[in-house]
């Protein structure tokens, strides 16, 4: 593997420059004196970002835009191995090094790492520990997977020993990175176009657990299906998190006023403190404990701890509102998986007055398939939900699974659901049946955020 120098500046090129984490070890680059250079599918307030700070960026992907002078490429899980640039720096035997393998190497350069993981939860508990490092002032470089308001964008450049970043198990990537504390929030059945099953996965994950230092520390939810699977033998120390005290660190008294939790946090016996958080719903409790824990390891006072998570108020598109358009209550969420959409719709219920409209955008053709009935589930709780086409991502359309057959399965279980097979199809509707007090939650990794801005532009 190419190992990279960041003593010595050398010119690296970027294929998918515009993703979330790209981009953010494009700007990391640049602001250590590298030349930074590359292209995506399309422009984006990401690369315009980037173009700002020096970095030179071609939209599309062509062979072309691979000239002479790169020293270095880098790619994401998603690019494929028929992409027309990798394709090109293969054949003039560039050296290349994967996102992960990249973040992995500039990892190393931290003594102080920590790593998120976990099937869902990641960027919000990032973004929780970003505050908590913030507060308690260790100028922290942080990499998170959306834009977090108080550093105003996906990546910040500290200049200390510290450093956060999320660890998505996709094609194996956090298996790069050595942190010093890892967190596990769960371990669930997902990207099931790589992994094989759940075994598949949660032998990774035990892989990633394996890869903290030795004097390190992993903080783990105990109520992960046969989690001593995943942690005995390990040589790091081992931390448990959950909602009851057969966790060490976990809730007690908790309540909500207006859809917030409020709690008690505790570590076994001890006391830390009350915590009002100002992000709805029940998952975020145990976001909030993952991250206490984690900052608990790290040495971080527990007031910092307690003031970091008291001035979280969320990410962009994690339960997002957006606005208002008439009387209607716009909320956007990343949900793509089963037990987030479940979990969104469960805080949005404890906030909501009237109804509750999702707009779903099922997220790749194999995870659609292969979660169907887990869907269904899901989306029922919803009072009216509408599926829009799914968005392929890195995929193409296999011919055996359709937006319809979700919609047929939310109906089959009891559910009030619509397809239609475009945004404008579904914009007119929702204007038609949306009424004052209701909410309307547009939900997918996709773009179906479009549809709730459109609204908004009304």
């Amino acid at each position: 593997m190419y190992k990279i120098d960041f003593n010595r500046p050398i010119s690296v090129y970027f294929v998918g420059i515009g993703g979330i984490s790209m981009s953010g070890l494009a700007e990391l680059l640049i602001a250590k004196g590298f030349k930074v250079s590359g292209s995506d599918m399309q422009e984006s307030p990401l690369t315009e970002a980037l173009r700002a700070k020096g970095a030179i960026i071609c939209c599309p992907q062509k062979k072309e835009n691979i000239k002479d002078g790169i020293d270095l490429a880098v790619y994401t899980a998603a690019i494929r191995e028929d992409n027309p640039e990798l394709m090109e720096i293969h054949g003039r035997n560039i050296p290349t090094l994967s996102r992960s393998e990249l973040l992995g190497q500039v990892m190393d350069n931290y003594s102080d790492s920590l790593a998120v993981a976990g099937t869902h939860g990641k960027t919000t508990t990032t973004g929780m520990l970003s505050h908590i490092l913030l507060s308690a002032s260790l100028d922290p470089t942080i990499s998170i997977g959306g834009i977090l308001p108080s550093i105003q964008g996906n990546f910040r450049v500290g200049k200390s020993p510290c450093f956060l970043t999320e660890a998505c198990e996709y094609k194996n990537s956090f298996l790069d990175f050595r942190p010093k504390v890892g967190v596990i929030l769960n371990v669930e059945a997902d990207h099931l176009d790589f992994f094989k099953d759940i075994d598949d996965i949660r032998r990774s994950f035990r892989r990633f657990a394996e890869n903290i230092r030795a004097a390190g520390t992993l903080i783990i939810h105990n109520n992960i299906t046969g989690y001593p699977e995943l942690t005995d033998g390990l040589p790091c120390r081992v931390v448990h998190f959950g909602l009851d005290d057969t966790a060490s660190y976990h809730a007690e008294n908790i309540s909500y006023d207006n859809g917030l939790p409020r709690f008690d946090l505790y570590n076994g016996d001890k006391l830390l403190g009350q915590l009002e958080l100002h992000v709805p719903g029940g998952h975020n409790i145990e976001n909030a404990i993952a991250a206490a824990a984690a900052a608990d390891a790290m040495g971080i006072d527990t007031a910092h701890i307690l003031e970091g998570l008291g001035s979280f108020k969320g990410t962009g598109r994690r339960f997002e509102h957006k606005g208002q358009w008439n009387g209607i209550d716009i909320i956007d969420d990343y949900a793509h998986h089963p037990t987030e959409i479940k979990a969104t719709l469960e805080a949005a219920r404890k906030s909501a007055k009237g109804k509750i409209w999702c707009v779903f955008q099922p997220h790749t053709y194999s995870r659609t398939k292969a979660l169907l009935d887990n869907f269904a589930d899901a989306l029922k709780s919803a009072d009216e939900v509408i599926v829009a086409d799914i968005y392929a991502a890195r995929e193409k359309d296999p011919g055996d699974i359709h937006s319809r057959d979700l919609k047929d399965a939310i109906i089959e279980k009891g559910g009030h659901a619509h397809y239609f097979p475009s945004f404008k199809e579904i914009i007119i509707f929702l204007s038609e049946q949306c009424i004052h007090g209701d909410m309307l939650i547009t939900m997918g990794a996709g773009d179906i955020y479009k549809v709730g801005d459109e609204l908004l532009s009304l």
